[in-house]
């Protein structure tokens, strides 16, 4: 469900966060949680419903942890290892055994934890490239808008960026949104040829016309101007269907994504939950200065995404 176009970024993820309380319940294996933040996270959306903590790491440095901090893990269970490292390799066993429907990031670098779920033979590699999406909840913007890749993919090839695309489009779909529109980021609206964003732009352009890429409207190059202001678009004279509309914002570059996400949410007042979509289960990437309401919406994403893309696989298995 969409919320109203001038819902606040509170009312938005509170939405979320009830359409997720309708799902099943969802058992998330929450990786090193050896700090007292990520452990109250997972314990926040516990209490919330949202989800069901398997917490992995060493379970004396947890327990020592969750004592000095106050934190009362009754009722939880502890797959203990040895360190970080191994906390990583064993969540990703456990997701691949179905004992778990996601992970969740605690305290060890999102580099270990992502490098475990794509390292081969690991069983959660799919086709797709994995990519992070920013689903951002913006005072002055109508209705959520997604920001992808702005924290994996460095340098994105051509083949990166139709699946960075697929990814977030699939997400926007259990989110609600049936034909997303998609702006392929660039610094201007035009094709240039000594601006590789641009050509990469036009080819997803015409990538999505010939269904490489699925379920979505897209469009590029498009200025962020024109991406999102109407306005902006018409007195440029640019004739598309995302100007001014967009749902995804998909950026050239790491390095554009993650300055773009951080002005909206640290100049705009945005709040932005984030996952990282592509392997077998979503994996729920939090940072210590998001608030509780961002965290709990990200757990909220993967819970939706979890259920609802679940619930389609089977659909499509049964025609």
């Amino acid at each position: 469900m969409v919320p109203p176009a001038q819902a606040t970024p509170a009312e938005r993820y509170g939405q979320l966060i009830r359409d997720a309380l309708g799902a099943q319940p969802m058992r998330v294996a929450v990786v090193h949680p050896c700090s007292a933040e990520a452990l109250q996270g997972a314990l926040e959306a516990r209490e919330e419903g949202l989800l069901e903590p398997l917490l992995v790491g060493p379970e004396a440095r947890i327990r020592r942890v969750a004592e000095a901090a106050g934190l009362s893990l009754a009722g939880l269970q502890i797959e203990s290892t040895e360190h970080s490292h191994a906390a990583a390799a064993r969540a990703a066993e456990l997701a691949v055994q179905g004992r778990v429907a996601a992970l969740m990031k605690g305290s060890l670098h999102s580099d270990e934890l992502l490098g475990a779920v794509v390292a081969t033979g690991s069983g959660l590699r799919t086709e797709r490239r994995i990519s992070h999406v920013y689903a951002m909840a913006i005072p002055t913007y109508a209705k959520p808008l997604i920001i992808t890749d702005a924290a994996i993919n460095i340098t994105p090839t051509l083949a990166h960026k139709r699946d960075i695309c697929q990814n977030a489009i699939d997400l926007l779909h259990v989110m609600g949104v049936p034909r997303p529109h998609v702006a392929v980021l660039a610094a201007v609206e035009t094709v240039n040829p000594a601006m590789p964003s641009t050509l990469d732009a036009a080819a997803l352009t015409v990538m999505a016309t010939r269904h490489q890429i699925t379920g979505a409207l897209v469009d590029g190059p498009l200025a962020f101007d024109n991406a999102i202001s109407l306005q902006s678009a018409s007195i440029k004279q640019i004739d598309s269907p995302v100007a001014g509309s967009a749902d995804i914002l998909l950026v050239p570059d790491l390095e554009a994504g993650n300055m773009l996400a951080k002005q909206l949410i640290y100049l705009s007042q945005a709040e932005a939950a984030g996952l990282v979509l592509g392997a077998r289960v979503p994996v729920i990437l939090t940072s210590r200065a998001d608030s509780l309401r961002v965290r709990l919406a990200s757990s909220a994403l993967a819970r939706l995404f979890a259920s609802r893309s679940k619930v389609a696989a089977i659909g499509k298995e049964a025609v």
